[in-house]
């Protein structure tokens, strides 16, 4: 499927930055007991997923893009349906957005982040795709 060798699929679904079919967190974002942990290493093309201690903390930057993004999504979608009338309203459905999206927020930002500093690998990607021990 051609969607899957594109960047943003592997940023959406959370995908290795390398190639694009391992996993990058440990876990479902919102699983709370483990919520955006990434992965040591990809479970497919073995990637080390940090470059270094603390590396993921960059993604605040990243994270804050994302949630006025989402924000903003939040507002349009209020204008659109004619719900924008009240400043109190807008201000209570952009925070309940904000805190049920938070956790993918989190997620996203991290996937973001690594993608600046890790590259799609077509070889290494054909390589572990055609690889039979790691087909699922």
């Amino acid at each position: 499927m051609m969607l899957q060798k594109t960047m943003l699929y592997s940023i959406l679904f959370l995908k290795c930055p390398q190639c694009r079919q391992g996993e990058f967190l440990e876990a479902h974002p919102y699983k709370f007991s483990k919520m955006n942990s990434v992965r040591e290493r990809c479970p497919k093309c073995n990637l080390k997923y940090s470059i270094e201690p603390s590396f993921y903390t960059g993604s605040m930057y990243v994270s804050y893009g994302v949630g006025i993004a989402f924000a903003v999504a939040a507002y349009m979608i209020l204008l659109i349906l004619g719900f924008a009338d009240s400043p109190l309203r807008i201000f209570i459905i952009i925070v309940i957005t904000l805190a049920v999206f938070f956790p993918y927020i989190g997620a996203i930002s991290k996937a973001i982040w690594a993608h600046f500093f890790f590259k799609y690998d077509p070889v290494k990607a054909q390589e572990v795709k055609n690889d039979s021990r790691t087909s699922q």
